[in-house]
């Protein structure tokens, strides 16, 4: 792929020294700018393994990973954690926002971990983002005030403010119920049609795996499948809409 945003080759983990074990094989496979790919796999098949050597908050055993051009073998843990504050966005199934700050507060956490000054060109950014999210006049509200959605939301928006050009989602819906499953797929969906953001989702829910561009599936430790989705890409104007398929019209159907 001539523009791969990641590119993975021979990845494998493992772990223990006496008694080893291989939680990741041999995995290879590269992702194009722009892309919304999903991770499938029962629970320790090594999903969760993948990401943290995507998201440099662990090393290989064996193998190399390129993020954006840039190799990360060998880099230093200040390398690599320049690296992901640069090139990475994280959304987690727990928002993990911090309940004593507002949402503004939370949201310019990660400006403020980078040590950048809050000007007027990062408020504008913030309320861009604001506005993409549905989060308008949310700002001065306590994050404990906020509905599971709006969390989840203020978690997402918190891993744009940078513009990563890659985010990485883990289980980003899994306490979400599926009004706002559906509407958390959306906003993926307009931030990467807007922004072109990529996304990578690790998810044990197969219809949101069902709408993405591409489908990998790790099983024991080895990609097993990675499929090219045409279907699971809908319209923008689609998305927008509101008319992706969603599980209460599937189940209208069963």
């Amino acid at each position: 792929m001539a523009d791969a945003l990641v590119l993975a080759e021979g990845l494998t983990k493992v772990y223990g020294t006496l008694e080893q074990t291989r939680a990741l094989d041999d995995v290879s496979f590269e992702i194009g700018r722009g892309e919304i790919a999903a991770v499938i796999g029962r629970s320790g098949s090594g999903k969760s393994t993948l990401l943290n050597l995507l998201g440099l908050l662990d090393t290989a055993t064996e193998g190399r990973l390129v993020l954006d051009g840039r190799a990360t073998d060998g880099a230093s843990s200040r390398d690599r954690a320049s690296l992901r504050n640069e090139l990475l966005g994280f959304v987690f199934q727990f928002h993990h926002l911090l309940p004593e700050f507002t949402v503004w507060e939370n949201l310019l956490m990660p400006t403020a971990i980078a040590g950048k000054t809050v000007d007027a060109a990062l408020r504008e950014l913030a309320e861009e983002t604001m506005v993409v999210l549905g989060l308008e006049g949310l700002g001065g509200k306590n994050a404990n005030d906020l509905s599971g959605g709006q969390k989840q939301r203020v978690a997402i928006g918190r891993a744009l403010m940078n513009r990563p050009p890659l985010v990485l989602a883990d289980e980003p819906t899994g306490n979400l119920d599926t009004e706002n499953t559906d509407a958390v797929y959306r906003l993926f969906r307009r931030i990467n049609a807007d922004w072109g953001t990529t996304f990578l989702i690790v998810t044990h829910d197969q219809e949101i795996a069902s709408m993405t561009d591409r489908i990998l599936e790790i099983r024991d430790g080895k990609l097993v499948a990675d499929v090219r989705n045409p279907v699971g890409a809908p319209s923008v104007a689609a998305v927008a809409a509101g008319l992706t398929t969603s599980r209460s019209s599937s189940a209208a159907r069963s």
